[in-house]
């Protein structure tokens, strides 16, 4: 019988199929496996020249096995390679296990006894692998119905669930350590504690100096009170802590050495202090800072005492 697949086939086949199945298994991120791991590259090359060795060695000994045949022996073997593959011994038995089908001799021994106009019908098995297949389905469906109607395993909706589950969890993971993305445009107000508790450990690492560890200011501006030179709220706050302030005299530009997160934490802390009034406090510098759409002021209504008092008669 010819071979199948010749050596120059079977030897990339095999090769490949091998570099696949490590690509599949070996995470190396958004790079190939052979690049990312150079033990993997060495073991392909080995791999490789293992395959070239062995494929090499079969030719040789096959060489020298076909030269110790003799004429008769040789030929037989040409008049077997010279098979189709449906003509081979293997095929056939092969074949025979699968459909157990018997041969064109034996079909009056199958003949069933009715006759539809001359129409006649065989009796023949059905073929093994039909049988397995029934029998496996069978026993399948016993086990699905054990396993979701009477032990309650997860059905599709709970599935989706605990996969919703996992995919918060690693997303909670990826922002640990994802870039930072928090601008001024997106940039909220922090009012947790936890939250608060950081930015006032960053704001007493970095901010001590210039403003003081009680925020009415030293070289830096007071933060308690309400005027601000570059505007108040926190997106000001935050611009003025990413960008620096004025240019020449202002506070330096932080985008450098803290993250935007942490920006908008220790920003959230400064807003936090607002009307704490620490003694020794900076005279107030820049305007007066409002929040757009804060209600207006109620102007303080003062008593007049010196008017006479109107004394009803009786």
């Amino acid at each position: 019988m010819k071979k199948l697949i010749p050596a120059y086939v079977r030897v990339p086949l095999l090769f490949f199929i091998v570099a696949l199945g490590m690509e599949f298994i070996i995470d190396s991120g958004s790079k190939p496996a052979f690049i990312e791991y150079p033990m993997v590259s060495i073991f392909l090359f080995f791999f490789l020249f293992l395959l070239i060795a062995v494929e090499i060695t079969i030719s040789a000994v096959d060489n020298v096995t076909y030269h110790l045949l003799s004429e008769e022996e040789k030929q037989k073997k040409a008049a077997d390679e010279e098979l189709s593959i449906t003509e081979s011994a293997w095929y056939k038995k092969m074949m025979q296990m699968l459909t157990r089908s018997k041969p064109m001799a034996m079909e009056g021994e199958l003949l069933l006894d009715h006759d539809y106009d001359g129409i006649k019908e065989l009796d023949n098995d059905l073929p093994p692998w039909w049988k397995y297949l029934f029998v496996i389905s069978v026993i399948w469906g016993f086990a699905y119905f054990i396993h979701y109607e009477v032990l309650n395993g997860d059905n599709q909706e709970m599935e989706l669930q605990k996969e919703i589950a996992e995919a918060k969890i690693a997303l909670e993971e990826y922002k640990k350590t994802a870039p930072d993305l928090m601008n001024a445009d997106k940039v909220t107000l922090l009012t947790d504690a936890s939250d608060l508790s950081k930015g006032k450990a960053i704001y007493e690492t970095n901010c001590v100096a210039c403003h003081k560890a009680d925020g009415g200011g030293q070289i830096g501006p007071n933060l308690t009170d309400e005027h601000w030179i570059l505007g108040g709220g926190i997106k000001n706050v935050f611009n003025t802590l990413v960008n620096g302030g004025r240019d020449g005299k202002g506070m330096v530009a932080w985008k450098t050495m803290l993250k935007p997160t942490e920006i908008q934490q220790v920003a959230s802390y400064v807003l936090s202090l607002q009307g704490t009034n620490p003694p020794d406090a900076k005279p107030a510098e820049g305007d007066v800072w409002k929040e757009e759409g804060a209600p207006a002021a109620t102007p303080e209504v003062v008593k007049d005492t010196t008017a006479t008092p109107i004394v009803a008669a009786k």
